[in-house]
């Protein structure tokens, strides 16, 4: 057990919390969740999972409510998940995660706006294998015993446990489940505040998942990611045009998220 570092999520979600659309983003994920297991939190664990990171970026009741109640309308959009594969300019490599009822306008949205920025869309398993799909949960660390943890989530798939900090500042979080995700409410520190990070492969985030729920323990956020297995160093000016790329790319209504390998 260490301290996880994690400079390409903060960054990435340092962005993200800028973005108008991060409860679109959720309200999709809702709307997912519903379609596949059903309107009740209690029976549908992927729902569970979504609601708590509705909490984590201060999605207001009565929204995550509304988009249940949408998610089960005649009407409601059917999303499918896509993941599109690419290089920005400098041979960083993206993955970029979308949720849409309309795989053919999105293709050409993520294609138009990669090759637009000096990059181009990649063949299906060029670059997936500079990643690792790992399940990842967030938790406050108050009151919780890690070492007692870390033995007891061994036997369920986990292989990193540590701590990190946040970006946001504790003051700006309200509510019960408040930080964004990756945050929690621990102690303050050059302006964010600790959280415990747990991963496991993403084959086991059910069993990660049921074994916290035994235990009590409900998590600020838990989703799945893309962890960069071979990160790529550039000079500042050349990052600035990959995260340029990348900042273009979330704000398109069908990307959910963009995973790269800048270091």
């Amino acid at each position: 057990m260490g301290r996880i570092f994690e400079v390409r999520k903060h960054t990435m979600f340092a962005r993200w919390n800028r973005m108008a659309k991060q409860f679109a983003r959720i309200a999709k994920d809702i709307t997912m969740a519903v379609k596949s297991g059903g309107s009740d939190p209690a029976g549908n664990p992927a729902l569970r999972r979504v609601i708590q990171n509705a909490r984590a970026v201060n999605m207001p009741k009565d929204k995550i409510e509304a988009a249940i109640k949408r998610a089960t309308g005649r009407d409601a959009a059917h999303y499918q998940q896509v993941l599109y594969e690419a290089y920005a300019p400098h041979g960083v490599a993206l993955l970029v995660e979308t949720a849409t009822d309309n795989p053919t306008r999105t293709v050409a949205a993520v294609r138009n706006i990669v090759t637009k920025n000096g990059g181009n869309l990649a063949t299906s398993g060029s670059v997936a294998f500079l990643f690792k799909h790992m399940g990842v949960f967030r938790l406050d660390p108050a009151g919780i015993d890690q070492d007692d943890l870390e033995l007891y989530l061994i036997d369920h798939g986990l292989e990193e446990m540590g701590e990190s900090q946040s970006d946001e500042r504790p003051d700006t979080a309200s509510g019960p489940g408040a930080p964004p995700p990756g945050k929690s409410g621990g102690t303050a520190q050059e302006g964010g505040h600790t959280q415990l990070i747990i991963r496991g492969a993403f084959e086991d985030f059910g069993k990660l998942q049921e074994a916290l729920e035994a235990r009590g323990i409900t998590p600020l956020s838990a989703e799945h990611e893309y962890l960069c297995m071979a990160p790529t160093e550039l000079p500042e000016e050349q990052a600035q045009e990959v995260l340029a790329l990348i900042d273009k790319l979330e704000q398109d209504d069908d990307v959910q998220r963009v995973f790269h390998t800048l270091a």
